[in-house]
This record gives structure tokens, sequence and C-alpha cells, in this order.
């Protein structure tokens, strides 16, 4: 980080917000902290964010060409979420990435919600037409089949959460398929954990 952008910040900050005889404003001192602790918080975010992008990015499509699409691949569709648990909940979350499925805004909000309310034995969530309920869950992941599939062997959900990012791989099929769709998400998973995104 830029030591001279922070001196000259903490300068401008402590001109205006202590009164001439060293008395603190305490009203505005909090408000200013405030907004000066989410901005250095965004700008240390946005500050990685081009290297980031662009190991993600390679690394999705190496992911996704051999994971997704043709017969006989493990998933059906995946989408990669930016995630941020600890951040201020204002900042939105966006799809980083996605494959066979589109997503629009209002069904990532409901779905992020999900995850921040932390119920997951209890509630079911929504991914495009599909419903799924929880079926076992893990440290940093857990699993879901689809309440609504039309799908002989059924429909499920692989959610895998890493330190800024959430992974939906999603699959057709029962066990077998569940496995296979387990190590192809794990393995994409696996990448971004040993780059702490």
């Amino acid at each position: 980080m830029d030591s001279a952008f922070v001196d000259r910040a903490w300068d401008k900050w402590v001109t205006g917000n202590l009164g001439s005889s060293g008395e603190v404003k305490l009203p505005t001192l909090l408000e200013e902290g405030r907004r000066k602790f989410v901005a250095l918080q965004i700008y240390r975010r946005f500050q990685s964010a081009p290297m980031d992008s662009a190991f993600v990015d390679r690394a999705w499509d190496k992911w996704v060409t051999g994971n997704l699409g043709s017969s006989g691949s493990p998933l059906k569709a995946a989408v990669l979420i930016n995630y941020d648990p600890t951040g201020p909940s204002r900042l939105l979350s966006t799809i980083a990435e996605q494959e066979g499925i589109d997503l629009y805004p209002v069904e990532l909000k409901q779905f992020i919600d999900f995850m921040r309310r932390g119920n997951l034995p209890t509630e079911t969530f929504v991914l495009g037409s599909n419903q799924y309920i929880i079926t076992s869950i893990h440290e940093n992941w857990f699993a879901a089949r689809c309440l609504n599939t039309t799908q002989p062997a059924g429909e499920g959900a692989i959610v895998m959460q890493t330190a800024v990012y959430v992974l939906v791989a999603l699959y057709d099929g029962s066990i077998g398929s569940a496995s296979r769709a387990m190590a192809a998400a794990d393995h994409f998973a696996s990448q971004l954990s040993r780059k702490n995104l």
C-alpha cells in the first residue's frame, strides 16, 4: 500500500476533524472515520484486482473447458460469485464468471442473502428456475439436491466458499455424478485457495 497516500489522507483528515484548540469533533470523527475505513477497504480490494482477475479469468477458462459443456462432463453449469462475508453488506456481490446458466441480479441477491443468513439446514435456495435443499454441510462447502427437477436421475449443486469467492457447480444425476461434480468443483476451488482468493 502507498504510505505517502495514507500520510496525506491522515493529515487532511486530522486538519478537518480537530478543533483549533485540539478538541476532537466527535460526531464528525466517527462518521468520517467510518467512511475512511470503508474507502480504505475498497482501495485495498481494487489495488490487487487486475492481477487477481487475470488469474481467475485464465483459471476459469481452462477449468470450464475440461469440466462443462460436452457430453460426459461432470458439470452442466457453474457460477463464480465475488463474495466477502466479512465485508460490509453494502458491498454487493457480483457474478465474476458463469457458464451454462444465466443468473440475474435478483436471483444472485436472493442466493447471497440465503448464504448470509446461515440457516443452511432449514431453508431452501433458488438458482435459475430450480429450488434446492441442502443435503450435507461441511466446513467450506455444502451439497444440495433440486426439489423441482424434471430429470429422472435428479439434479444437484455443490457450493464451495473460498476467501473471496463462492463457486456454484450444477450437475445432472445422482451419487456418481455428485462425486464427479465435487471433484471438479474442488479442483477449481483449490486453485483459488492457493492464491488466497
